[in-house]
This record gives C-alpha cells, sequence and structure tokens, in this order.
C-alpha cells in the first residue's frame, strides 16, 4: 500500500533508515506532500525525482517534481539561491541511495496474507511458519522449512530439507532445491533455481562419467537472485554466496564458488566452478570469469571481459580480444603484455636514427 509524506518528516523517516549512513537536508517548500516517485521528465508536483548525474540537470531544472534529491555540486549549479521555485530540495551527499530508500518508504512492501493456498502442496513434515504464505501450485518437500513471513509464489518450488529464511520470497516459478540454505530477506526471482547440479564430468574413453554433486548452496541474508539465473550446488562442499549479494537476471553461478558480501554482478555474467570473488566487487554484464581463480575485493570488472587468471590488487579490470585460433590468440596475448615496452623500444630506436616518432597526444 502506497505511503504519503511531507516531505520533512520523509527526510527524517530517511535518515532514520540510514542509520546515520546518509547526510541531507531540506529546503525549499517543506509543505509539500509526496506520495511517489517518478522520473524527471513526468513527474508531478505530489511525487519525488533525483539528480544523481550532472547530464540530466536541464531535465531537473525543467522537472514539475514536488521534491528534488540532489547534490550540493548540483543544487549550486541549479538554484544557487537555495529556492527550489516551488518545490521542496533535499540537498544529500547520497542523492541516488536518499532517493532509493524514499521510495521504499513511499511504496512500502505489504506483508503477505499467511496461509497455505488451496493447490499448494506441503509435506506432512515440513514447517511453515503460521505467518508465511505458500501460494497456489507452489510445492514444499518433506523435511524443508519456510520461516516466519516468507511469500512462496504460485507454482515455486522448496526441495527437500531446504531452508528459506525469515521475511523471504520465492516469486512465482522459482525453485530452491534441496539441502539449499537462504538466509533471511532474500528474494529469489521467477525462474531462477538454486541448487541445481553442478558442471561435472570425468573423461573416460571418450565418455562422460558424471560426477555426483552433494554439495549444497548456502546464501547469507539480504541477497536478490535476478530472474533465470541459476546457482549451482557444490560438488562436495557448498556455493556460498554471502549476505548483500545482488545478482541480475541470466547469471550461472558454477559449483564451489563463494562471491564475497555486498558484490553486485550484471546480467549474463558467466561464473565457472570454484570461483572466488571477493566482497564489494562489482562486475559488468557478460563478464566471463574462468574457475579455480579468486578475484580481490573491491575490484571492478568491465563488461564483456574474460577474467582467466586471479586478479590480487583491486582496481579497474577490463579485456576484449577478437576471436581467433587458441595457438594465434597464445601468441598475441603474450605479445600485447609487451606492446608497451616494445612501444617504448621503437621509439627510442628511431630517435637514434634521426626520425623522430609520432608525438604523444
Amino acid at each position: 500500500m502506497a505511503a504519503s509524506y511531507q516531505i520533512a518528516a520523509l527526510g527524517e523517516a530517511v535518515l532514520r533508515a540510514a542509520a546515520g549512513c546518509i547526510s541531507a537536508s531540506v529546503s525549499g517548500d517543506a509543505s509539500v506532500h509526496i506520495s511517489s516517485v517518478a522520473p524527471l521528465q513526468t513527474a508531478a508536483g505530489n511525487q519525488l525525482s533525483f539528480l544523481a548525474n550532472p547530464r540530466y540537470r536541464g531535465a531537473a531544472a525543467a522537472s514539475g517534481a514536488g521534491a528534488l534529491v540532489l547534490s550540493a555540486a548540483d543544487r549550486r549549479a541549479l538554484f544557487p539561491d537555495g529556492v527550489g521555485l516551488g518545490r521542496a530540495l533535499v540537498e544529500s551527499d547520497n542523492p541516488y541511495a536518499w532517493f532509493a530508500l524514499a521510495a521504499h518508504l513511499l511504496a512500502p512492501n505489504e506483508a503477505p496474507a499467511p496461509g497455505v493456498a488451496a493447490g499448494a502442496h506441503v509435506a506432512a513434515d515440513a514447517t511453515v511458519a503460521d505467518s508465511a504464505r505458500v501460494d497456489a501450485g507452489a510445492v514444499v518437500e518433506a523435511g524443508a522449512v519456510v520461516k516466519a513471513r516468507c511469500r512462496i509464489g504460485a507454482g515455486a518450488h522448496v526441495g527437500v530439507a531446504a531452508c528459506i529464511g525469515a521475511d523471504s520470497r520465492l516469486h512465482p516459478g522459482a525453485r530452491v532445491l534441496s539441502g539449499c540454505m537462504l538466509g533471511e530477506r532474500v528474494i529469489v526471482h521467477s525462474g531462477a533455481v538454486i541448487g541445481a547440479d553442478g558442471f561435472g564430468f570425468a573423461p573416460l574413453d571418450g565418455r562422460w562419467i558424471k560426477i555426483p554433486q552433494t554439495g549444497r548452496v548456502v546464501i547469507g541474508d539480504d541477497v536478490e537472485i535476478g530472474a533465470n539465473t541459476t546457482i549451482d550446488r557444490g560438488a562436495m562442499g557448498d556455493t556460498v554466496i554471502e549476505e548483500g549479494v545482488k545478482l541480475d537476471n541470466l547469471i550461472q553461478v558454477g559449483h564451489n564458488c563463494r562471491i564475497g558480501a555486498h558484490s553486485v554482478l550484471a546480467g549474463c555474467v558467466g561464473i565457472a566452478g570454484s570461483a572466488d570473488i571477493g566482497r564489494g566487487c562489482q562486475i559488468g554484464g557478460a563478464a566471463m570469469i574462468a574457475g579455480h581463480l579468486s578475484i580481490a575485493d573491491g575490484t571492478l570488472i568491465g563488461p564483456g571481459t574474460l577474467v582467466s587468471r586471479t586478479i590480487s590488487s583491486p582496481g579497474f579490470y577490463t579485456g576484449f580480444f577478437p576471436l581467433m585460433t587458441n595457438r594465434d590468440w597464445e601468441h598475441n596475448a603474450a605479445a600485447l603484455r609487451h606492446l608497451h615496452e616494445l612501444r617504448s623500444r621503437v621509439r627510442a630506436l628511431e630517435a637514434r636514427l634521426g626520425e623522430g616518432g609520432p608525438k604523444d597526444d
């Protein structure tokens, strides 16, 4: 159910929700009431919008939003006298996060009506909290545990001895397979599969022998898993997704991987088995992470990048290379690593020969 706040009261509520991690001040028309959020271009007088990128200053100046969240630099550029021209201004050191918290307050999640719907199947020895909701067509198998205030959407599946932590939600058609463990406030979107078998096969005389995948997937608190993302169970130990991780749609996480707390991965990332991704990493869409390597805490990986070796030092890494035979790729990649050194040697040789070299840009 939507909520409505006077802007000053909304600011106080956001600061409480941020637990002191955001600073902000409200100026301008403090009487405005805000009932929802909207983009700069379409916002009306009862709506909140935000400016986090200076390229949209023109749209912010022309916006009909009743309240606008922005940085000190943007406020000085657009409203040097501090007056918002009939709107409220919220000046924050983190406008995007302030806006996100405000959006939650204006559109809070509704608690599910508790109970097991007709057409749902709950095994006799499964445990479903009285405050949880299991929708029609959902299955909760033997020995599974669904804790307080969870919602198991229509057609979702909770496998044998799986555990869904308090306040978590499985959207319609999500799958949490046998033995997997979800923490509190976890969101799993439709089509996601948690705990499918890892891709483990041993070669034998031209054929492949399946290796039983006997581990689990263990997911921490406050994790969000996008639609059609797959997280494979461990071959023997566990695949681990630590607290606060955010996974976009269509991501593949191989068996026995670990993703550190508060890392964020964009759509179509593929991670091979036993990769260890550190805390606070950001990985762009369609990046490929090879197996049995580690990535340092705080590392940024650009979209489409192939990570084929361990990254020990945090930084921003990007890499693209055209398709070629593996043999040619190995030779060219080895040469590319020394390209800067070769350039310097060529320039030194040209200088000695008196020919001069190309000028630096």
